[in-house]
């Protein structure tokens, strides 16, 4: 009964390892749209305060 015993735990941690390999290779739904949507925003942001205070523009 030991050896069963024995042999039951690498085919658990088998088990476990392919439950994780399928786990960290799923399709996730959000990608590089997302952050690249953000990112546009976040420069469409920035060109819109540099833009309505302009140093260079006040000093010539």
């Amino acid at each position: 009964m030991g050896a069963l015993l024995w042999l039951l735990i690498p085919v658990v941690a088998a088990l476990v390892a392919v439950l994780w390999s399928v786990w960290a290779m799923r399709n996730r739904k959000t990608g590089d749209v997302a952050e690249l949507a953000g990112y546009a925003r976040f420069r469409a942001a920035m060109e819109k305060e540099h833009s309505a205070s302009d140093p260079a523009s006040d000093a010539a």
